[in-house]
């Protein structure tokens, strides 16, 4: 009987990242090979982080101008 491998578990997030089950490792498109130990990593899908494949969470929208939320309350 074969051994069964099991399962990584994938959570697809339309407006983030790919949520993979560690460890992982990626073969990226130059046939360099990326590797996380973690128990769950977060994969770029928008090729907008500064440690891709990994996502750095640049894919946020960011709100400008305003003050900091601390000054937004008068004391």
């Amino acid at each position: 009987m074969p051994v069964r491998t099991p399962a990584r578990r994938v959570s697809v997030d339309p407006q983030g990242p790919v949520l993979i089950e560690g460890p992982v490792e990626i073969v990226l498109d130059d046939g360099r090979v990326a590797r996380s130990d973690r128990f769950v990593v977060a994969v770029c899908t928008c090729r907008r982080s500064r440690a891709y494949p990994w996502c750095d969470t640049s894919h946020r929208c960011r709100e400008r101008g305003g003050p900091p939320p601390e000054d937004r309350n008068p004391r």
